[in-house]
């Protein structure tokens, strides 16, 4: 069966590239050996965000009640929960598996080889050959583990496992301090359990700028979780139905679950790509200024290892679709990419950070404003917390932020940044009051001191 473009995975990249490609005009092939929306609508992003949007009453009610106007309680149904996550997750599958059908994209469960230049077959119920003039691999990342601490399915899971979990456990160890251990946990405090939160790095969130990182521990440690940074792990296994976590000192944590969350690497086995003369390294498939992995073939998403993000994946798989199409014969530039930690707190990040623009040689300066002062914040009784903007000789290279609601100043963030906006573009604007926008507002127009 001869196809214009045969696309690897169906998660957010591979959807788009198909979409896109059959919307151009392109005869296309979408293969996935798994599911339609792949680990970010099954796994992943989607699941995640179900689970703290059922719990958010939850911290509201908290802080509400720490200003001593409400009280009660909340009482989350745990197995309703799932009930819905999962009827929302199929629904949007249905709806993906529609879109489609409408655009002529021939789709193929199973998974896919390559087997000569041009020609893949796929393996699963229904065996197909198929024939392509271009190929795009999006198949994604999957949890990765460091030895001693894989899951055994039992009381130690993975991201997955967490998000099947058919009651919520007393107590949970979170090994990582990344955006998906705590994301998580947030879940699992929100509906009672205990922390405990471990980490090698001295940090939690340690991607992000460190006085976010700072604020986040601060509050985390308010919310009573046993935070363990900087500390290794040498094993974590189920004894006696509990999981029991053992550090290299010796001492150890005992919790009903342990969740390891400690990083995800590229899907890159048992496709053959290296007969297309693919480069695999540790960190995925190498590509080249356009995306390229090989002549014909590009590589989107989680697997090039460039970033780990949904809608970076999205975007690369835009610009692949149109430089096949001839739209474009630019080198792939993404522009700043916004990343988000969910929850309350959240934090945002879009662009460079002071370490950043100190390292290009350029004047680096920072203003901040605190949440403290912001009305909704205030309304919210959640006023711990900034937006960070940071300066490179006088126009925005970068913001961040933590603190209540602030993944709502991601998008605006994001234009500023591409914009390179200066002090006077902030009177171009009319930003609404009273507003949590007003934050980065206050922090645009707040005092400059050298990062």
């Amino acid at each position: 069966m001869q196809h214009d473009l045969v696309v690897i995975g169906a998660g957010p990249g591979g959807f788009d590239a198909a979409i896109e490609a059959a919307e151009a005009g392109l005869r296309t092939a979408l293969v996935e050996k798994a599911d339609l929306g792949g680990t970010c609508l099954n796994w992943g992003c989607i699941p995640t965000k179900v689970m703290l949007g059922a719990t958010s009453a939850i911290e509201e009610l908290a802080g509400q009640s720490k200003m001593k106007v409400a009280s009660g309680s909340i009482k989350v149904d745990f197995a309703a929960l799932q009930t819905r996550k999962g009827k929302l997750i199929a629904g949007t599958r249905k709806a993906m598996a529609q879109r489609l059908k409408s655009l002529g994209v021939d789709f193929f469960s199973g998974s896919a080889r390559v087997e000569t230049p041009g020609k893949i077959t796929v393996q699963g119920e229904n065996p197909a050959t198929l024939e392509y003039g271009k190929l795009v691999i999006a198949s994604g990342s999957r949890p990765i583990f460091f030895p001693g601490l894989e899951p055994d399915n039992d009381t130690v899971v993975d991201s997955n496992g967490f998000l099947a979990l058919k009651s919520v456990p007393e107590s949970l160890i979170v090994i990582g301090a990344g955006f998906i251990g705590i994301e998580m946990a947030q879940v699992a405090h929100r509906l009672g359990a205990k922390i405990h939160m471990v980490d090698a790095m001295d940090r939690v969130a340690p991607a992000e700028d460190p006085e976010v990182s700072k604020a986040l521990g601060s509050m985390f440690k308010r919310w009573k979780w046993d935070l363990r940074l900087g500390v290794r792990v040498q094993s974590v296994t189920t004894q006696n139905g509990r999981a029991l976590l053992t550090l290299d000192s010796g001492e150890t944590i005992e919790a009903d679950k342990a969740l390891v969350a400690v990083g995800r690497g590229p899907v890159t086995d048992g496709m053959n790509l290296e007969t297309l003369g693919v480069s695999i390294e540790r960190g995925g498939i190498t590509v080249n200024e356009n995306l390229e992995a090989a002549p014909d073939v590009y590589a989107v998403g989680d697997v090039n290892g460039m970033i780990q993000l949904a809608h970076a994946a999205s975007h690369q798989a835009h610009y692949v679709v149109s430089r096949m199409t001839g739209k474009t014969d630019e080198a792939y530039a993404s522009g700043p990419v916004p990343s988000v930690l969910y929850g309350a707190p959240e934090a945002m990040r879009v662009g460079r950070m002071p370490e950043e623009v100190a390292e290009s040689g350029q004047q680096c300066e920072v203003s901040k404003f605190a949440l403290a002062g912001n009305p909704m914040a205030q309304a919210h009784a959640a006023t711990q917390g900034f937006v960070k903007v940071v300066w490179a000789d006088d126009t925005v290279a970068g913001v961040t932020a933590v603190g209540h609601d602030v993944s709502r100043l991601t998008t605006p963030s994001t234009m500023i940044v591409q914009e390179g906006w200066t002090r006077e573009d902030t009177y171009g604007t009319i930003f609404p009051h009273p507003s949590l926008d007003e934050a980065l507002l206050g922090a645009l127009r707040a005092e400059r001191k050298p990062a």
